[in-house]
């Protein structure tokens, strides 16, 4: 990873006439629009088919891609679907998606593309017999035909999948378990040609693996041992973090956590294909709340909250060792935010990882702040802030004046020891210059979030931890503003070698 910058952008953030961003033309106007600010980086969430909550983090299966992401005009374009379909599937180009329109409507238009897809095309045949999306395609049928019930709650021979079962299930609904794998096929297919554009025009694509798995999904059902669940495959123990300065009471994230145990009898192989399949997906993965992979915290199930748990030891270096046989490491960046202890902390430094440094906690009048500009190694990911955080004109309007007075007086002794200029106190100029100081660090790579280059507010944040919300996961912005990322973008990043 050479010294350079980029952005952040959500693929459903994306302008588009149907609903929500996807892999069309829009994408790669984005992918142009990077190349012209000479950005060398497209960071993106996880690509998963989402399920209650609409949130990425929490998918039917951790290997999946959005149908939503498919294009309709693509599919006009193959052949798949008519004029006047893709007229219906145009959706009034809001500010926020709409999941339940989308699910009412993509899934038929979907459906319509397969009936007329060439079912013999080498490459999906070639798909079909990798069986790449084989079992996730068993799991949506099956939900289908079960009311969406949780996969626990099937009839014993489909939910324990009973060989003779899943071979009745095949006969039964061959063309609906066909029409899931050509989903998966378009979606994958779409995926890589926009990612083989980035790559031509020299931009990575940064990924994003969350650490948890949901409980009614395609990686629990397939590999149930690896999970510490009873008989019926109800948890004993779910994910979650201790009460802190935040949270009184901690977050119950309610996911089911994994027994080391049975991954060791395996060679950890569960999650080396894991992280070998979303390499697949981007030239380099974030993982997501990385000090689980040292420690994590346990709850029993059926509490209510996080305030009774404890921490449980990872065999992480037996684990590390099996990943980095077959994986380069160059390509992991490890999401280190929060309270750390000194086990992640050697961990990290063992891996030689870059860990993360996030501009919005810098300021606060704490001299010894380690998100500080000036502070931040070299081998480190730097950001005005993430997914989880306001934007940063959001953050500077909600201020007390203590507050302000502490972040523009870091501002301004940042600035001077980085040789950043910074032009005035009003928000834009502060923006402009967090920017300039992100670009002026040591860090190999700055990202900003698209809402920070476009310096939009609080109603403009990607996502609320802790809250269920429509808002959240569910922001787009339209052509004109996407148009107007921001200029300064290449000027910046040369004059400060990135």
């Amino acid at each position: 990873m050479k010294r350079g910058s980029g952005v952040l952008a959500p693929i459903f953030s994306l302008p588009s006439n149907y609903g929500i961003g996807d892999f069309g033309k829009n994408a790669y106007k984005f992918v142009d629009i990077l190349y012209k600010r000479k950005q060398k980086v497209w960071q993106i969430l996880p690509l998963v088919q989402t399920g209650y909550g609409d949130s990425p983090y929490s998918s039917v299966c951790s290997t999946s891609i959005n149908p939503y992401f498919i294009s309709p005009e693509i599919l006009l374009k193959k052949g798949l679907i008519t004029k006047n379909e893709l007229k219906l599937a145009k959706m009034d180009c809001a500010k926020r998606v709409d999941y339940e329109f989308l699910y009412s409507t993509r899934f038929p238009l979907l459906r319509k593309a397969f009936s007329r897809f060439d079912r013999k095309n080498e490459d999906f045949l070639l798909f079909i017999e990798e069986k790449s999306a084989y079992d996730y395609a068993l799991f949506m049928s099956l939900k289908n035909s079960n009311n969406f019930k949780n996969f626990w709650e099937w009839e014993e021979g489909l939910k324990y999948r009973d060989k003779k079962a899943l071979e009745d299930l095949e006969e039964k609904y061959s063309e609906d378990i066909l029409f899931w794998q050509f989903v998966q096929f378009e979606a994958f297919s779409e995926w890589q040609a926009l990612k083989k554009y980035a790559n031509q025009k020299g931009i990575q694509i940064l990924g994003d693996l969350p650490l948890y798995v949901a409980l009614d999904s395609v990686d629990v059902w397939v590999n149930p041992k690896m999970f510490k669940l009873d008989e019926n495959f109800i948890p004993k123990k779910v994910a979650g973090v201790p009460p802190d300065y935040f949270c009184e009471k901690g977050q119950l994230w309610g996911n089911p956590v994994y027994d080391y145990e049975e991954h060791k009898k395996e060679n950890f192989s569960w999650w080396v294909n894991r992280i070998k399949k979303a390499l697949k997906q981007c030239d380099i993965i974030r993982i997501d709340h990385f000090r689980g992979l040292d420690r994590y915290f346990e709850i029993d199930y059926g509490k209510i909250d996080a305030t009774e748990g404890r921490w449980v030891d990872v065999p992480s270096r037996e684990l590390f060792a099996e990943i980095l046989k077959q994986i380069d490491k160059e390509r992991i960046i490890a999401e280190d935010l929060g309270v750390l202890d000194d086990g992640v902390k050697n961990l990290i430094s063992w891996l030689d990882v870059p860990g993360m440094r996030i501009l919005s906690f810098a300021f606060n009048g704490d001299k010894n702040n380690l998100y500080l500009p000036e502070s931040v190694e070299e081998n480190s990911i730097c950001y005005t802030g993430t997914h989880d955080n306001d934007t940063l004109l959001g953050l500077i309007e909600s201020f007390n004046n203590c507050d302000r007075n502490n972040f523009i007086l870091g501002i301004k002794n940042s600035a001077k020891l980085l040789g950043v200029e910074l032009f005035g106190e009003d928000a834009d100029s502060l923006i402009n210059c967090v920017i300039g100081l992100g670009m002026a660090c040591k860090s190999k790579l700055f990202i900003i979030p698209i809402q920070d280059v476009l310096k939009k507010g609080s109603s403009y944040r990607i996502n609320a931890p802790g809250s269920v919300s429509k808002n959240n996961w569910s922001i787009r912005f339209n052509k004109k503003e996407i148009a107007k990322l921001s200029k300064s973008l290449k000027k910046i990043s040369k004059n400060f070698g990135r």
